[in-house]
Formats: structure tokens, sequence, C-alpha cells
């Protein structure tokens, strides 16, 4: 989870222009934020219409710079993802997209061969999906339901795979990137047995690359109908999570009324008392599977890292988070036996 950070904005010393020297438009990149968006994203993440192109500019030097051996897009549109999930702090911003990569690059499991059309069994399932309106603030809900995956079918990491593309997909969206995302997790009949697979090890790369591997800002998790073992699925989480993404996690169980403070009926589907209709999984999986062939561009090429930063650079709290391997698995072992 890209976390929101109040440091104040980075000076560009990688950019040739000066504070009141606003850069001239570039061919390529057309905003497509509305006005309302251009003022949220100049008051929530410091980005400045005028300096835009300066800013994405003064990104690109730095990754030539002090990244030569990256293997990365380097177009407007793209360092834009990083710069906003940063708030333009140009340190940070390349810190993320160097870990974006080196997420990619630790995990061939997820990584290798990533496309939709490879991720047919975790799509039909329903265990994910992207409900058709956005929240009061424009966030998009993605929607996960454990329950849906059998895990004799296939294996979770073919749930995280499913779950990684459908951020790429929706991050591609310059509304998204200023707004967020909102996640609605049901946790409704999701056993001990089930909950055994998502143990400290995966716990710690998922929660690894979305606070400090990915450009997305989640702004809620909303869970529902989580059974008693949840006390021991958070136990696996909790030591991961940043303090600012921790206070975002809202536990519901059955009371929907409660759900319906945050997400309001009408763009919810009935399953979680709203008027939105039935939950469709397939308008979303039509959306993936008609996007295979840029997936094939981004995902089945061979990827190189940065050879100028240490593994630790890659992976912050990377050696920490180990450390906290060992102790977390003991101690879910003990929540989870608690529960029954």
């Amino acid at each position: 989870m890209s976390e929101d950070s109040d440091s104040p904005r980075t000076s560009p010393s990688a950019a040739s222009l000066s504070e009141n020297e606003p850069a001239a438009a570039a061919p390529g990149y057309v905003c497509s934020l509305s006005a309302e968006l251009v003022t949220k994203a100049r008051e929530e993440l410091q980005e400045k219409p005028e300096w835009r192109l300066r800013d994405a500019q003064a990104l690109r030097d730095m990754v030539r710079k002090e990244c030569p051996g990256l293997s990365t897009a380097l177009d407007d549109a793209f360092l834009l993802r990083f710069l906003r999930a940063r708030k333009f702090d140009y340190d940070r911003a390349l810190q993320l997209l160097v870990n974006y990569h080196g997420c990619r690059r630790s995990w061939p499991e997820v990584f290798t061969n990533l496309r939709p059309s490879a991720l047919k069994d975790a799509l039909a399932s329903g265990f994910l999906t992207v409900l058709p309106h956005t929240d009061p603030r424009g966030c998009h809900i993605l929607c996960l339901r454990p329950d849906r995956w059998i895990p004799s079918s296939y294996p979770i990491t073919e749930n995280i795979r499913a779950v990684y593309l459908t951020l790429e997909k929706l991050i591609q969206s310059e509304e998204t990137q200023v707004n967020g995302i909102v996640i609605l997790a049901d946790y409704k009949g999701v056993s001990l047995s089930k909950a055994s697979h998502f143990g400290p090890f995966i716990a710690k790369k998922v929660i690894g690359i979305l606070q400090d591997g990915f450009p997305i800002r989640i702004k809620a998790v909303h869970v529902v109908n989580e059974p008693r073992i949840f006390k021991g699925i958070f136990a696996i989480i909790k030591p991961f999570l940043k303090e600012k993404i921790a206070n975002r996690f809202f536990l519901h169980g059955s009371d929907l009324d409660s759900l319906h403070t945050s997400l309001p009926r009408s763009i919810l589907p009935k399953e979680y008392g709203g008027t939105a209709g039935t939950l469709n999984i397939a308008a979303w999986n039509e959306v993936l599977l008609a996007s295979e062939e840029a997936f094939v561009r981004e995902f089945c090429q061979p990827v190189t890292t940065c050879g100028s930063l240490p593994e630790e650079t890659l992976q912050p709290g990377r050696l920490a988070a180990d450390a906290q391997c060992d102790d977390s698995l003991r101690a879910v072992k003990s929540q989870l036996s608690s529960c029954y």
C-alpha cells in the first residue's frame, strides 16, 4: 500500500529547471484529470499542473543517474504514478520505482508469465472482482471473497497474481492514481485449513508489495463476515503493517449497517445489502482478458534490476520482516488454536 506521507516535497536536485520556470508541454502525455481532481491532486498530493512534466523529468534524470541498469518505462504517464503515490517526493518516488521492479524479480512464482489468460481458473472462481461503482470519494472498490477459492484447484499464488493484474489495470487510470482504491474483503465461510495457506511468508511478501512496492493508495480495507479465526489471520498480517495502514482496517462482522456508513447501499450489490444489482464477476474478467496483449508486453519479458542499489534497498524492512516471521508463526498458531 503506497502510504500517504506528510513529508515535504523534495527539492528537484535532478531537474534543470528552477522552481520559477514551469516546464513546457511535452508531446505524448495529456492529463485526463477533471478540474475537480486537479484541485484534489494539488491539495492532497502536492501536484502542481504547471510543474508536472518538470517533475517527471526530474525523476527520469534520477533513474538514469542512480539506476542506469534498471529496465523500466520512463515515459511521463508511467513516472507520474510513482510521483503521485509519494506526494511528489522525488527520492521516495525513486525508491518506490526501484522496489516495484525488485519485488517482481524476487517472486518468480507470481510474476513469471503473468497475464490474464494464464489465470482463467482464479478469475472464474469469483475470488476477486471490481465493483462497477466507485465510493463517494471516487475510489474503485476491489472485492475479495476468499471462500470462493478451493485450494485443491490451484495454489494461493494464483489469487495473488490475479490481484496484482487487477491493481495494474486500475492504476492505469489517473483518477485512481489520485483517488486511490478501497478493498472490501468478505471472509464468510473461511475455514482454518484455508487460512493456513496464508502464512507469514506470503503475508510478508504481499504486504511488502502493497506498502512499499506498488504505486497505489489504499484508502480503506473493509472486512465483513469475518469468522473467529480472523483473529489468527490478522495476527499474521499486523506485524508487517505500518501504523497508518493498520488504522485503515475496519472490521464489520455481519453488521452491514456498519459497512453502509462508509460504502452506501446504492453502490453495493445485494449480497452486501446494496441496491446495485447482483454481484457480477464477468464484467471485470472481460476487462482483464481484453488487456492480454498489454500484459504480455509488460510482464512476459525479462526484467533486470538496478545494480547500483543493494538488495536491502530494493525491499525496505525485508530483513526486519524476516526476523519477525518465526515469532509471528508461533503467535498465529496460538491464536488459531484458541479459536476452537
